[in-house]
């Protein structure tokens, strides 16, 4: 072990000219410690080079994949801290197999993530981008104001598809509005639902009732287009369905063709099934779709939020000690990870 704790970042955490790319996300603690030496690993073709990050420690990483090409030969690197709560980028059980821990930041994701629910809530009921557009038209457009009347929200009825961190968080913050809530998820513990007024349903009910259906799952095989067509056909013609979650959960064929033949009313996406989608992209063209690039909850709240979750797991790991947010906990009793925080205790803890 080398006398310094090192600690790689994405390439993508600063600009062209060495700048940070998200000044909210504070830097500093790693910074102002003597026995941390940061780097800058730029990807490869979207991919994290093994060669660079043979000296690492660790890796904060924001965009780019890490998989089984990623890792160094050496065996050094101890955790991947990924800048977010997905992982679907991050090949699990190659960090496993080679006793590296994986860590997410729920802490930091979940308020901002839950914000930008309400916020497509707020803008689908309100038609806020045709009154914007409409605004702009002068007095031709002002006089199309009638056709385009908002929907209140008292009494409608959310429902979320997950209610885990995002999920909970979202019903915390719609209490005040009125709505009723409901949501779908197997895993979750009756008692928190219970806590938060929110009503457990089968997932076919979920899309029957839902005036407003928010996707809030894990990508995965189980959940890969779990709206479907045969699902969306469940749902009240004035439904409204929002993900924030990842694109592939969403058959986004079947969710243009209930868009255009009046199956739902609209949706608000901030995921797509190709990230970026490319400009001819058919749904990008609906009016009764409200669009963003997977960054709505982009605010210096979640980065700065998403950074310090990454960095205590880092100084955790540093120490010797098992993070937060440890996705694949059964690294915690692989005896070479238990070596490798032994070591960084021994040195640093």
């Amino acid at each position: 072990m080398s006398d310094k704790f090192r600690v790689a970042l994405s390439g993508d955490f600063r600009k062209a000219d060495g700048t940070p790319t998200y000044p909210s996300f504070d830097l500093s603690p790693l910074e102002a410690d003597p026995r941390i030496e940061m780097t800058f690993v730029d990807a490869v073709d979207g991919m994290m080079p093994a060669s660079a990050m043979a000296g690492a420690d660790a890796l904060i990483l924001l965009v780019p994949r890490f998989d089984r090409k990623s890792v160094p030969a050496n065996g050094r690197t101890a955790v991947v801290a990924r800048f977010g709560v997905g992982y679907d980028s991050v090949d699990v059980p190659a960090c496993t197999e080679n006793a590296i821990g994986l860590c997410i930041t729920p802490d930091g994701i979940r308020r901002p993530v839950a914000v930008s629910i309400l916020t497509f809530v707020l803008a689908l009921s309100q038609r806020l981008l045709i009154k914007d557009r409409i605004a702009r038209e002068g007095p031709s457009g002002w006089a199309k104001r009638s056709d385009h009347m908002g929907e209140g929200l008292i009494g409608k009825t959310l429902g979320q598809l997950g209610i885990g961190n995002i999920g909970a968080e979202v019903f915390r913050l719609a209490k005040p509005f009125g709505l009723k809530l409901i949501a779908h998820d197997p895993y979750v513990d009756p008692k928190l639902a219970q806590e938060l007024g929110v009503e457990l349903v089968p997932l076919e009910e979920l899309f029957r009732r839902s005036d407003f259906l928010s996707v809030s799952v894990p990508l995965s095989d189980a959940t890969r287009h779990i709206v479907n067509a045969e699902r969306l056909k469940l749902m009240k013609p004035t439904a409204w369905l929002i993900n924030t979650s990842r694109g592939p959960t969403v058959d986004q064929k079947a969710l243009y063709a209930a868009l255009t033949d009046g199956t739902i009313q609209g949706a608000g996406l901030d995921v797509f099934d190709v990230e970026p989608p490319p400009a001819d992209e058919p749904i990008l063209k609906l009016d009764n779709v409200i669009c963003a690039p997977h960054s709505l909850c982009w605010t210096d709240e979640c980065f700065a939020g998403n950074g310090a979750a990454d960095i205590a797991a880092v100084l955790s790991v540093m120490k010797g000690e098992v993070p937060r947010g440890l996705v694949n906990r059964a690294v915690a009793d692989d005896p070479r990870w238990q070596k490798k925080l032994a070591g960084y205790k021994a040195k640093f803890g």
